[in-house]
Formats: structure tokens, C-alpha cells, sequence
């Protein structure tokens, strides 16, 4: 029965995927990151992990929180809030007939298998449609399933960030070192790609009353991201302009320090802006340099410029520049710790950092997918499963009696909360 909830502006709404099974058999960010979100829009969504767990629990770093909350995964938490785990040896056939049992139930069938594992579980689409014919199946991998790179795993700071040439293009000048970035930032974009390609499955699904299988991959999705550019390149192949300060083309479309230490970005490309800048800076003068009085001139003389800038910027800091900018119509923005994000009013407002809670821990912060239903009250539900939590209740709402469970169990084919 689908649930009727009161939205925010007192219609009665339902979370759109109330009604949606999802069986997710994955591990890592990317493609858990995307069934978090599919079970904050409503999904029913069952993780079938290995019988040791998805790797990525207790990977993440500890929070500074006090002793009684040290021991929570809030990295794990923020890609399988909203689930339920049931635990599968996917090497015995009576796991494999578990999986088999969920599938043929399911609305959406999702997993970061390469393909050779696929077919080796019996968990390729073809197999998966004999089993039930309406199924979304979809594919999230490092390098897409065709092509020489196919079969090689794939993570984010290497198909994402490496491969497609976004660390390159990140470098500081043609020198500058490659830059690491950050945990799963390409694992949690490629998972917003993925649920639009399922989302878009599954309406067609619906339509035609025939099963879709849809695919994506890290690489292809930083690729994507990268389309501004790769409109370009992919017609004339020439390698990308250097990036560092001194290289930029235009000096109101840059970024610099600050006298704190702390960073501000500006983006005017119009030619208005540089006599706007120079005066809100206090540094008329430059404006009347014959070497700077055209684009191109500027361009030949960007290092001499920057470095004007800096020495005026020196002088405040960066929250005193930005109210200094915001009065005089100068476009910026300030380059902010996440430490700073994590307390920012603007965040606050958007609702980005939601409170969950945890039977163990109490109330804690978690971050929200990048979308927001007016009328309905969709998002994090609760916390992630603990390994195995739910194998007993997910067995019992898709058939298997009690004796068959006990069974399950006693042979190691299926794993329970310890």
C-alpha cells in the first residue's frame, strides 16, 4: 500500500518512487551513492552485500565527535541512508537463488559488476529479463562494458579525475603538479547521472512494458562534465591552454588571495569590468597603463597584473573584500573551506546538511542530494542498515518461509546482523 503523506503546501502527495523495488548489488560510492538517493525519492531499496560487507564500511575517516559517536561511518552512512541490508554468499547457488528470488520482484535491478562478473553470477541483462521481463538493469562502471578498457576496475581518482583529463586540465600551469582530489567527488557525480539514466529506464519501462538495460561509467560522466571543452577538442585535438593565474586571458575572470590568506574568485569577462575593478580595488592607475588598455595587452601582461591585484587585495581580508564587492556590484565569490560550507547560512537555507537519526548515536547531520520537491517531503529517511540487519525481514516479504530462512542461514548462503 502506498503511503499518503502532507505536503508542504497541505496537498496530499506521495514520494515518487514509493512503489519501487530496488535491488542493489554494489560496493564503493558511485553506485550506492545513487540507490541513497533513489530511497531518499521513496524506493524500497535491499543492499545484498557479501557476507564480510561492502569494503567501504569502516573506511572513512573519523569525525572529531565526542568518544560515544567516534565509531559511526558517517562516509559509509551518507551512500546507504534509507536501506535495508541483507547479506549473500553469491558464490553458493542458494545465494544465487536468493538474488534470483529479489530480482524477479523488483522494479530495478542495479549493480557496479563488470560485465565477466555479471555473467559469472548469472546476473548479466539477459539473464536478469528471463527472470522478469518489465526490470530495469543497470550498469555502473569505471570504463563503460565495451571497449579495450572494459573488464579494468575503475575508482574515481582514476577513471574519473585521471583518464578524462580533468586532473590535467586542474594543474597549475604546464608544470604545475597533478592535484588529488577529495574523497568520491567523481563517485557522487557519476551517481547523479546514474539515477537519471534509471529514472528515464524506468519510465520507459512503464510505457512499453518491456525491460530496459541502461549503463554508465565514471569516465563517461567526467567526461560530460568536461562538455564545454570537449566541444572543442573533440573536433580539433589540440591541447588545453595552461590554467595558472598568470595564463588567464582575462584578469577580472580569475582568482586571488586575500590578506588573510584566504581566496576569492571573480568572473567579469566583459571589458567593462576591468576599469571596474581597478577603481573598487583602488587602483586607478592601472587602467591608465598604456600596456593594459586592450584585451590582447592585458593578456601579454597578465603576470604584471596579477600581481597588481594581489598587492591591492593585501590589504583586507576576504570577508572584508566580499562586502566591499557586494556594495559595488563586483561579481565574486569566496573560496571556502568545507569546514566553512558546513556552517554557511546560504547552506542552512537550502536545507543541504539534514539531521538523521541513529538509534546508537542520537541526532546527526547528513548531507542532501542536490534536489528539492516543493510539495512533497522527500530525502534522507534514516541511517544506512548494519551489515546483514535485514536478511531475515527481506527473505520473509519475498516468500521464503521460516524453515527455508533458518535453512539459508544454518548452510551460509545468507548472513544476518551479528
Amino acid at each position: 500500500m502506498i503511503s499518503v503523506l502532507a505536503g508542504k503546501r497541505g496537498c496530499l502527495v506521495v514520494a515518487p518512487l514509493e512503489d519501487v523495488t530496488v535491488v542493489e548489488i554494489d560496493n564503493w560510492m558511485a553506485s550506492p551513492s545513487a540507490g541513497a538517493i533513489l530511497a531518499d525519492l521513496g524506493a524500497n531499496v535491499i543492499k545484498v552485500e557479501p557476507l564480510a560487507g561492502d569494503p567501504m564500511r569502516n573506511m572513512g575517516r573519523p569525525a572529531k565527535v565526542p568518544d560515544e559517536k567516534k565509531d559511526f561511518d558517517y562516509q559509509f552512512d551518507v551512500s546507504n541512508r534509507g536501506k535495508r541490508s541483507i547479506t549473500v554468499d553469491l558464490d553458493s547457488s542458494d545465494g544465487i537463488e536468493v538474488v534470483r528470488s529479489l530480482i524477479s520482484n523488483a522494479q530495478i535491478f542495479m549493480c557496479n559488476l563488470l560485465k565477466r562478473r555479471q555473467k559469472k553470477f548469472g546476473l548479466e541483462p539477459e539473464s536478469v529479463k528471463l527472470l522478469n521481463p518489465k526490470i530495469v538493469h543497470a550498469t555502473l562502471t569505471g570504463y563503460g562494458t565495451s571497449g579495450p578498457e572494459a573488464q579494468r576496475p575503475g575508482y574515481d581518482v582514476t577513471a574519473f579525475f585521471g583518464r578524462s583529463g580533468i586532473y590535467d586540465a586542474m594543474r597549475e600551469g604546464e608544470l604545475g603538479a597533478v592535484p588529488m582530489a577529495r574523497p568520491a567527488q567523481g563517485d557522487h557525480t557519476t551517481g547523479l547521472a546514474f539515477v537519471g539514466a534509471i529514472l528515464a529506464a524506468l519510465r520507459l519501462a512503464e510505457r512499453t512494458g518491456e525491460g530496459q538495460t541502461v549503463e554508465t561509467s565514471l569516465y563517461e560522466t567526467a567526461i560530460w562534465t568536461q562538455a564545454t571543452d570537449y566541444a572543442i577538442t573533440a573536433v580539433d585535438q589540440a591541447p588545453l591552454r595552461p590554467r595558472a593565474r598568470e595564463n588567464m586571458i582575462i584578469p577580472t575572470a580569475n582568482r586571488y588571495p586575500c590578506g588573510d590568506g584566504k581566496w576569492v574568485v571573480l568572473n567579469m569577462p566583459e571589458e567593462s569590468a576591468w576599469p571596474k575593478l581597478c577603481e573598487v580595488i583602488e587602483r586607478e592607475d592601472l587602467v591608465a597603463d598604456e600596456r593594459f588598455q586592450d584585451i590582447r595587452g592585458r593578456f601579454k601582461h597578465m603576470p604584471e597584473i596579477v600581481a597588481a591585484i594581489d598587492d591591492a587585495l593585501s590589504h583586507k581580508s576576504r570577508d572584508e573584500w566580499g562586502e566591499i564587492f557586494d556594495a559595488r556590484g563586483i561579481i565574486w565569490g569566496p573560496v571556502l573551506g568545507l569546514h566553512e560550507v558546513a556552517a554557511d547560512p546560504q547552506a542552512e537555507a537550502l536545507s543541504i546538511f539534514p539531521t538523521l537519526h541513529d538509534d546508537a548515536i542520537g541526532q546527526y547531520r547528513t548531507v542532501a542530494a542536490p534536489m528539492r520537491f516543493v510539495e512533497a517531503d522527500v530525502g534522507p529517511s534514516h541511517s544506512a542498515p548494519k551489515l546483514g540487519e535485514h536478511s531475515r525481514e527481506i527473505l520473509a516479504e519475498f516468500g521464503h518461509d521460516a524453515s527455508h530462512i533458518e535453512a539459508l542461514i544454518e548452510n551460509g548462503a545468507v548472513g544476518e546482523l551479528p
